[in-house]
């Protein structure tokens, strides 16, 4: 898969629930699994992460926030990531 077929559209990036799990963020961050994994278990994740049973949730907010992509902004074709 190619990083253009990886990366979110704003209307997708809009359209998550309040939290996101790792693979959702890592995929709005453009980072492969292995590595986001890795920032994670590392502490270094470019965005606060929320523990969870098992791993990670992400808010929105914050996922946004680090994009600097806010409701509106870029129209429905701008890509992120």
């Amino acid at each position: 898969m190619t990083s253009d077929e990886r990366a979110m559209t704003h209307d997708e990036l809009m359209s998550p629930p309040v939290t996101v799990d790792l693979e959702t963020a890592n995929r709005a961050l453009g980072l492969g699994r292995t590595t986001g994994y890795s920032l994670a278990r590392g502490g270094r994740y470019p965005v606060r992460l929320l523990p969870a049973n098992r791993g990670y949730r992400i808010s929105r907010y914050d996922l946004l926030r680090h994009l600097g992509v806010g409701p509106g902004e870029g129209g429905a074709e701008a890509e992120v990531a």
